[in-house]
Formats: structure tokens, C-alpha cells, sequence
């Protein structure tokens, strides 16, 4: 916390903090796997430059730059000594004083904290696929709130998203525009496959633009897929040969259906995808391995 190692049971913030009465923050998730040549963080210094622009869109000045705090994740993970954890820095104007206006001097914090997380959407989710609900709640648009930054306030609207799917006794929401356009989950990205073709919403839905995202639109590049990012309507879910969402904390998880209208267990194409994402970041494959920042030393060969 603002360049001291804390322990996890002492870390406070002054009730008074702007981020914790106005939202005023930012923040990232970030995964670190264990693999053949010790814990590696996948993608880590896309996600810092990325929390980087998001504190510039909310006209916050980080005290540290992306080489330190890319620094202080490997160091805090080796010092709670986790082979495989998740990752969550976050910046917000703390305690100066009250009011909306946060002003050119207010202090910003910065906190990174890491922890042992397993699957997100559980188990269960990532082999069979999920059951997510259209929400009722539309994505903030663009012009409202910018959805490019990750910011703490704008996750509100997920929240409410996600409570209304999981009380209905579904797994997930997926969140539309106020135009009728899929946005995306309340934190994933949203894919559907027709036709051995691809789709992804683009950026104009208000989605953020999630690394895990970039990673699998890469990667089904590269394993000879067509991807297109494009507007997607809630028919193009129903009508879907497969459909998956992907994020840091979700990774690649299947939805098996939406609105309870079947999609059917985890395809051909979804299981291609899924599978060598996995291989990538546990270091089981060298074709992306470009990702993987390392943590440890890779372990002396006999």
C-alpha cells in the first residue's frame, strides 16, 4: 500500500477516501499460473499500461510508473510465496476532503494485493459451459461513463446485472445497449461462433477492451479462424452454433445457454480456443509464450 508491504489483516483506507464515497478509481485483474519454469503473471504489463490509461481517462496522475508497479507484482508474489494467485492493483483519490470535484493536488492511493482464485464461473462452468440471463439493466453508454477506462464507479452496473441473473438462478448476465446491441457480460467478453466463423462485439458496444479479449482474438487468428468484431442483437446469442466469454478472472468459460434458449455443451471451436489458452499460460506451449512474465527463476536443468 502506497509503497509499503502490508499484511493482509492491517490493511485500511480512511473512510473519508473520494474513491470510497464517489468511485474514483481504477483498477486491473491479472492471473499468475504456475508453470514448468516457475509462476509466471500473464500479461502483465499490458494490464498495467492499460490501468495506466484508465487513471488518465479519470485525469488521475499514478505516482509510479508502469515499471515499478510491474516490479512490486513480482515482488509481492514471491513474498506471500503463491505459485498461482490472482493479482488486483488499484489506484483511487484517497482523503483529502469531501466533495465531488477531486481537484488537480488530491492524493491518489495505490494498493496491490494478491491472493489464491480459482475459477471465477466455477469448475463446473469452465468444463460444461454456464447458464447466463439478458439482463434488464443496459450497459452505460460510452458518452455517460467511459467504459474503456476500468473504473470502480462503472462497475455498479455489473453489479446490478449480475445480482438480477444470479437471483433468477442463472450464472451470469449479459448486458445489451440502449440501442439492442450485445455489450458484454458483468465482467467478460462476449463470443459467438456460426458457421466456423467467429463474432465478438466491437468497440462501439461500450465494452472494455479486455486482455483476455485481445488473447483470444489472437489466438483464433493464429490457429486459422475469422474473427469479426461486429454488432451483435440478442437473436445472434439464441442462434449460435457456440458461444464463450472470456476475461481474466472468467478465462475461457463456455455458455451453454441464454435466456434458456440452448446452445449446447462447449463446441469444437470453444474447446480449441479454451485448450490452448490453458496451455499457454501454464507454460505448456511456446507458441504464445511471449506473455508470460516470470516471477521466479526457471529452475537449474540437472
Amino acid at each position: 500500500m502506497n509503497g509499503e508491504y502490508v499484511d493482509w489483516a492491517d490493511a485500511r483506507i480512511h473512510v473519508g477516501a473520494h474513491g470510497l464515497h464517489y468511485g474514483s478509481g481504477v483498477f486491473e485483474g491479472i492471473r499468475a499460473y504456475e508453470t514448468p519454469k516457475g509462476t509466471a503473471v500473464f500479461r502483465l504489463t499490458e494490464h498495467l499500461k492499460r490501468l495506466k490509461d484508465s487513471a488518465k481517462i479519470l485525469y488521475m496522475k499514478l505516482p509510479y510508473s508502469v515499471e515499478e508497479l510491474r516490479d512490486v507484482c513480482h515482488e509481492l508474489i514471491g513474498i506471500n510465496g503463491l505459485p498461482e494467485c490472482y493479482v488486483r492493483p488499484i489506484a483511487f483519490y484517497g482523503y483529502s476532503e469531501l466533495g465531488v470535484n477531486p481537484g488537480p493536488d488530491h492524493p491518489v492511493d495505490v494498493v496491490i494485493m494478491s491472493f489464491p482464485w480459482g475459477a471465477y464461473l466455477g469448475d463446473e462452468g469452465l468444463h460444461s459451459g454456464i447458464r447466463a440471463k439478458i439482463s434488464s439493466w443496459q450497459r452505460v453508454d460510452m458518452n455517460t461513463v467511459p467504459h474503456v477506462s476500468k473504473a470502480t464507479g462503472v462497475y455498479l452496473n455489473s453489479m446490478l446485472a449480475v445480482l438480477e441473473a444470479t437471483r433468477a438462478g442463472y450464472d451470469e448476465a449479459i448486458l445489451m445497449t440502449d440501442h439492442g446491441h450485445i455489450a458484454d457480460g458483468s465482467g467478460e467478453n462476449v463470443f459467438t461462433v456460426k458457421d466456423g466463423v467467429i463474432y465478438t462485439p466491437d468497440l462501439s458496444a461500450s465494452i472494455l477492451p479486455g486482455v483476455t479479449r485481445d488473447t483470444v482474438i489472437q489466438i483464433a487468428q493464429d490457429l486459422g479462424y475469422r474473427v469479426e468484431q461486429t454488432s451483435l442483437i440478442r437473436t445472434d446469442l439464441y442462434l449460435a452454433d457456440e458461444m464463450f466469454m472470456t476475461g481474466t478472472a472468467a478465462e475461457v468459460t463456455p455458455v451453454r445457454s441464454v435466456d434458456d434458449q440452448e446452445i449446447g455443451p462447449p463446441g469444437p471451436i470453444t474447446r480449441e480456443i479454451q485448450s490452448a489458452f490453458f496451455d499457454t499460460v501454464r507454460g505448456r506451449s511456446e507458441r504464445w509464450s511471449q506473455w508470460l512474465e516470470y516471477s521466479t527463476r526457471a529452475p537449474a536443468e540437472a
